[in-house]
């Protein structure tokens, strides 16, 4: 009996392990999607608007709580970018070409205004690039187009449905000579799940 339930315990965590694995492994396959918990996911094109190469900087410090050129409060958690031409709010993903890692960053601020660089990330989006100790990188800036991804809403089984559809279990399980089946909602309940909208 004890072995029984480790077994099944060591099953289930077996089961879980593996498919967070494959959730993970399936949203790094796809490159432009992003995901962030609570939020629909963003998707953009494979193929960028626009590649930019040049030098990268970051600022941080005295700009932090100050106001950016579109009109935002720069906050230090921000992952954002200062470009001089791009306009506001495009998304760019900016790569480090000295080890490969790259962030996606929204223009909101104007800059850099010295020779030879042609972004300003923001300290987190320079943190995720590896680029802080260097101070100045050369990176690849590809311009992102996102893709409108409407989701299509889920729907319940309306009460009426519901019963006419529990009747006709009802009366196929009658017809097989089996029992009547369990249609309480839960995971081995029979009306568990959402129906697409057509």
């Amino acid at each position: 009996m004890i072995m029984s339930r480790r077994l099944a315990s060591l099953r289930i965590k077996a089961a879980v392990c593996l498919g967070l694995a494959f959730a993970f492994s399936g949203c790094a396959a796809r490159k432009g999607l992003i995901v962030e918990p609570g939020k629909p996911p963003i998707v953009y094109e494979a193929k960028p608007v626009a590649v930019l190469q040049g030098k990268a900087s970051y600022y941080f410090g005295r700009w932090i709580g100050r106001k950016t050129a579109n009109g935002e409060i720069y906050r230090a958690a921000d992952i954002t970018a200062a470009h001089k031409t791009l306009p506001f709010h495009t998304m760019v993903r900016v790569s480090n070409l000295q080890n490969g890692k790259s962030v996606i960053v929204r223009i909101n601020n104007r800059g850099p205004y010295v020779k030879g660089r042609i972004i300003d990330l923001s300290l987190v989006a320079a943190q995720r690039i590896e680029m802080t100790k260097a101070g100045v990188v050369p990176v690849r800036v590809e311009v992102l187009r996102k893709i409108e991804v409407l989701p299509q809403p889920n729907r319940q089984l309306t009460a009426r449905a519901k019963r006419a559809a529990e009747q006709r279990a009802a009366q196929a399980a009658e017809e097989a000579g089996k029992e009547k089946p369990d249609t309480r909602s839960g995971p081995r309940g029979v009306f568990s799940f959402l129906r697409s909208a057509p």
